[in-house]
C-alpha cells in the first residue's frame, strides 16, 4: 500500500530517482487521455503550459481519467501529475498578478507547480507563497510570509486525491519544507538572470526541486540552437544549479540518456528528464528500486 498521496515524494524520500514523461507542449487532456496514462511507465506527468494551451478544462477530465483509471500497481490512487506554469518568474509582482494561476491549477487537484525562467529569489518566495494555505506555518519568518492560497477549491482537488477537505488543506503544502506535504514546487533556471540569482533563488523554502533548463539558457548565451556537446558556460551554469540544490537540501533533475543514466544518478540526480521508459528501466535497475509504478 502507498504511504502517500504522491508517488514521486514517496520515492524521493527514500533517495530514489524518479522519472517523468510530457513535454512542453502536446499533451492530450482528455478523460480518455487519463484513463490510458493512470498506468504509465513514469513516475510523474509533466503536463506543459508554459507553451501549450492553458486547458483547465481539459486538466479537469484528465484528472478524472486519472482517477477513474487508477489505481496504480504500486497503490497509488494516480501517477503524480506537475503543471508548467505560463507565468515566468521575472519579479514578486509578476508572479502576484499571475497568481490565478497556480490558483486555477492547483484547484484541479495536480500534485505540483514548476516556475519556468525563475529568475529572482522574491518571485520564487512569492510563487510558494501564493501556492499555500494561511493555515500552513513551517518557514514562516524565516524567508518566507503567510500563505495567499484562497480556499474554495479544496472539495474538487481533495476527490482527485482520495482525501477528505481537512487532510487536503494540511497535506496541499509544500515538501520538504512540511515533511508532511503533498505538493512538489520546482523552478527552472534557465536565462543569465536567473543562473545570475541561483544561489539566493534555491535558498527560498518551500522549493523542492530545481533544474537548468538548458534550451532557454543557450538562447540567453546567444546561441541559435542548443549546442551539443554543451560550451563551458553552460557546464558551469549546471553546476552552480546543482551545487545550489545540495546546499538546500533540493533535489536536482538533469536530462539523461540510457548511456549516462548511471553516472547521472552517481553525481546526485534524482529527477530524470528524458522520457523514455528504457531510461528509467535502466536506472532503477541500477538503484535496486523496488517500488512497482
Amino acid at each position: 500500500m502507498a504511504n502517500r498521496i504522491n508517488r514521486a515524494i514517496e520515492l524521493l524520500e527514500r533517495d530514489q530517482p524518479i522519472y517523468y514523461t510530457g513535454g512542453h507542449t502536446g499533451h492530450v487532456l482528455t478523460y480518455e487521455q487519463g484513463l490510458e496514462d493512470a498506468h504509465t511507465w513514469a513516475d510523474y506527468i509533466n503536463v506543459g503550459m508554459e507553451h501549450g494551451c492553458f486547458d483547465m478544462t481539459g486538466l479537469a477530465e484528465y484528472m478524472r481519467g486519472l482517477t477513474d483509471g487508477g489505481p496504480t500497481k504500486s497503490g497509488h490512487r494516480t501517477p503524480a501529475v506537475i503543471v508548467e506554469a505560463p507565468v515566468d518568474g521575472l519579479s514578486a509582482d509578476v508572479i502576484r498578478a499571475n497568481s490565478w494561476q497556480f490558483r486555477q491549477i492547483l484547484a484541479r487537484g495536480v500534485h505540483g507547480v514548476l516556475l519556468c525562467t525563475a529568475q529572482s529569489a522574491d518571485a520564487v518566495r512569492t510563487f510558494v507563497e501564493e501556492c499555500r494555505y494561511p493555515i500552513n506555518r513551517q518557514g514562516l519568518g524565516y524567508g518566507l510570509e503567510e500563505g495567499r492560497r484562497g480556499v474554495g477549491s479544496e472539495p474538487t482537488a481533495a476527490a482527485v486525491w482520495g482525501c477528505d477537505r481537512e487532510t487536503y488543506l494540511e497535506k496541499a503544502d509544500p515538501w520538504p519544507l512540511n515533511p508532511a506535504g503533498e505538493l512538489l514546487l520546482g523552478v527552472k533556471i534557465e536565462n543569465v538572470r536567473g543562473v545570475s540569482n541561483v544561489e539566493q533563488i534555491l535558498s527560498v523554502p518551500g522549493i523542492g526541486f530545481a533544474e537548468m533548463g538548458p534550451g532557454d539558457l543557450s538562447m540567453s548565451l546567444g546561441y541559435k540552437v542548443r549546442p551539443v556537446p554543451m560550451p563551458a558556460e553552460m557546464v558551469e551554469a549546471r553546476e552552480r544549479v546543482k551545487e545550489a540544490c545540495k546546499a538546500n537540501g533540493i533535489v536536482f533533475l538533469s536530462i539523461c540518456t540510457a548511456e549516462d543514466i548511471e553516472e547521472r544518478i552517481d553525481e546526485g540526480v534524482r529527477i530524470v528528464a528524458g522520457g523514455q521508459e528504457k531510461i528509467a528501466s535502466k536506472g532503477r535497475a541500477y538503484t535496486k528500486r523496488k517500488m512497482p509504478v
